[in-house]
């Protein structure tokens, strides 16, 4: 038998780290996991906090480039499974052609989608670059109580950002659009038509303030024009936190009756 590969790709301000739950699971269900953090991520969220390290001049190109060099690694194509910007950047590997099927949880918006055109977003960080991590932009942390862990209690959600927050890297939120001067690039395209691609899972929270459900809804009627499979899920009472905070497990077990649902098994003979 071998084992179906998935690789998980965590979003700007989270450390990898924050797959831990997910990466167990599917393991269990029989999976081959693959969390390979992000160029020169470091081992702790802690550590990345101290240091940021490469992670400053981690461009969308550059981030999506790593992913897309993994994906080839591996003798069979991988399930993607990708949160804020890790959903896009598995959207946009799944539209050129690599990978099995791919996971949206929460997505940072492609194709110029976002709830209020060009802009201020609520979520911003500060518009100056600060000192304390050059080339990179913490999320405050009344700032992640209010836009990431709003749905959780003050004492879960305290221990949310001490576990799993991280600078951002200056560059890359600029690209998104998250930065408060910013209104995002064109590498934030995704092929929405191909009609030779994987199956396609969106996942919104409906208390999500960092990507409304709105958004997510939005970019799913991007799809319509394609044969190719691609649903949507929608959490009630969940914010972006969903694929971490203490309810995660709901989130993962309906990925994986998903897939499958849409004949991706976790082992499968050889040959």
């Amino acid at each position: 038998m071998k084992r179906t590969p998935v690789v998980f790709i965590h979003g700007a301000w989270f450390h990898m780290s924050s797959w831990e739950g997910w990466a167990e699971r599917f393991t269990a269900y029989g999976f081959a996991v693959c969390v390979p953090g992000w160029p020169g991520e470091a081992a702790t969220a802690a550590e990345v906090r101290r240091d940021p390290g490469p992670l400053r001049d981690v461009g969308l190109a550059a981030l999506t480039a790593h992913y897309e060099a993994i994906v080839r690694s591996f003798d069979d194509p991988p399930v993607l499974v990708g949160h804020s910007a890790g959903g896009l950047v598995a959207q946009h590997l799944l539209g050129g052609g690599l990978g099995r099927a791919a996971v949206a949880l929460a997505p940072l918006p492609a194709n110029g989608v976002w709830p209020d055109g060009a802009g201020p977003r609520p979520w911003s960080p500060p518009s100056a670059a600060s000192t304390r991590y050059p080339g990179s932009e913490p999320l405050p942390r009344a700032q992640f109580r209010h836009v990431v862990a709003n749905t959780v209690g003050e004492e879960e959600a305290a221990k949310l950002f001490e576990r799993y927050a991280v600078p951002g890297p200056h560059r890359l939120l600029e690209e998104l659009g998250l930065h408060r001067t910013a209104a995002g690039v064109a590498d934030t395209v995704v092929d929405t038509a191909d009609p030779e691609r994987g199956p396609l899972l969106l996942v919104s929270g409906q208390e999500d303030r960092m990507v409304p459900d709105a958004v997510t809804r939005a970019v799913y009627k991007l799809y319509g024009d394609s044969p190719a499979v691609t649903d949507l899920k929608q959490f009630a009472d969940r914010g972006h936190s969903l694929v971490f905070d203490s309810d995660w497990r709901a989130v993962a077990d309906h990925v994986l009756a998903w897939l499958a649902a849409n004949g991706v098994e976790a082992t499968a003979a050889r040959g």
